[in-house]
């Protein structure tokens, strides 16, 4: 049996600030934004958008019908969650309509959840060929104002549909995985924003790659002339390439242009909306599949999935027939190029405009977010949800 990726999209919100404008505010060369860490804007999420939306917005883009009936598990992968108890695998249920004879679930282990998600799908999906799961990975990603980590903040999801016989790519059996218990990026449960420690994390990540990518040669007999591209998970898009410079001289001249000319291609998503965790991977797959013109069915995309803590994981695909007409390439041009930009001053109010910690009740402004999904308010310590389509 072949499972893998049948239906797959992504949502970022309508506001983005331009990295030179946010350097020059910070007093930083543009080029070290831009060039040093490969990001040209950043969106900014408003205070009615947050996990859940975020993977709601995604989702709606993708699904039918048909889909939601056959839908009989919802995996949420987030390390922006909103409950310590309830999942907000349930909320997105809920918002999409889905099936209510299905499971639903919260994932966490940083940037590699969607990934550990896709893998528990492929498991369920073996046991019953005839349904579908859904796995979502939505983040917003917080360092702080004026902080090391500011540039790589953003915020979005991606939403993928898995099922037998998929149209856009079936995932190989085989992959490599490493756990390691580091500290090189965490959240505590009484901080809004994360702690990292960059120079480590990188080592880290870099690391990680290198072990699971000599795993699965092993395991596989693979080589770098087997691949069509490798996609990274993309904290900042220059940190893929650092890791690809790593092992693209085991090809010859043809391999290691081949896979830069098309690792280009697959930061082209990841360098205007920054960010955002555990979707990052998946988004620069989307880019690549969306953007290149040259990659044809039957070729094998690699993918790199790290989370800090740290588990990282190498695993491969191979593109269907016609997978691009399973694709939303319009959709997605037109609400990058819709956004909005906003001044610096106004990125930072937004970042200082959050939700009360005091159980206070509060309703938010739904109308000035043209998303179809948005949190409303909170009431009696429940977080409110509307969804706009079905009013």
């Amino acid at each position: 049996m072949e499972i893998g990726i049948d239906k797959i999209g992504f949502y970022t919100p309508h506001m983005y600030v331009d990295m030179n404008k946010l350097a020059v505010a910070r007093n930083d060369e543009p080029e070290k934004y831009t060039i040093g860490i490969g990001q040209e804007k950043m969106a900014v999420p408003p205070v009615t958008q947050d996990a859940v939306t975020l993977a709601a917005n995604a989702a709606m883009e993708i699904l039918d019908e048909a889909d939601k009936e056959k839908i009989d598990l919802v995996i949420f992968a987030t390390e922006s969650g909103i409950d310590h108890s309830k999942a907000a695998a349930i909320y997105v249920h809920h918002l999409l309509g889905l099936n209510s004879g299905a499971r639903a679930v919260e994932m966490k282990e940083a940037c590699y959840g969607a990934t550990a998600g896709i893998q528990m799908a492929k498991g369920h999906i073996s046991l019953h060929p005839d349904r579908k799961v859904l796995v979502l990975g939505a983040d917003i990603s917080r360092y702080g104002l004026h902080t090391p980590g500011e540039v790589t903040q953003g915020a979005g999801a991606v939403a993928i549909l898995m099922s037998a016989d998929p149209r856009v790519m079936v995932l190989e059996k085989e992959s490599a995985y490493h756990t390691e218990d580091i500290m090189d990026f965490w959240r505590p449960l009484y901080s809004e924003t994360a702690f990292v420690q960059g120079k480590y994390s990188v080592e880290k990540y870099n690391g990680f790659f290198k072990t699971v990518w000599e795993d699965y040669k092993k395991k596989t007999g693979l080589a770098l002339k087997d691949f069509a591209a490798i996609c990274f998970h993309l904290p900042y898009t220059k940190q893929g390439l650092k890791a690809l410079r790593l092992v693209v001289d085991e090809g010859n001249a043809a391999d290691k242009e081949r896979l830069l000319a098309h690792f280009e291609i697959s930061k082209q998503y990841n360098k205007v909306v920054g960010n955002i965790y555990t979707g990052a991977l998946y988004l620069s797959l989307l880019s690549l599949l969306e953007l290149n013109t040259s990659i044809e069915a039957g070729a094998r995309i690699g993918l790199y999935s790290y989370g800090s803590g740290a588990v990282g994981e190498f695993f491969s695909g191979i593109l269907q027939p016609n997978y691009r007409d399973s694709l939303h390439v319009r959709h997605h041009e037109e609400m990058l190029s819709g956004r909005k930009e906003v001044s610096v001053q106004e990125y930072e109010a937004l970042f200082n405009q959050v939700l009360p910690a005091d159980g206070s009740n509060i309703e938010l402004p739904v109308d000035d977010d043209p998303a179809p999904v948005c949190l409303s308010g909170i009431k009696d310590h429940m977080r409110i949800y509307v969804n706009k389509n079905q009013s």
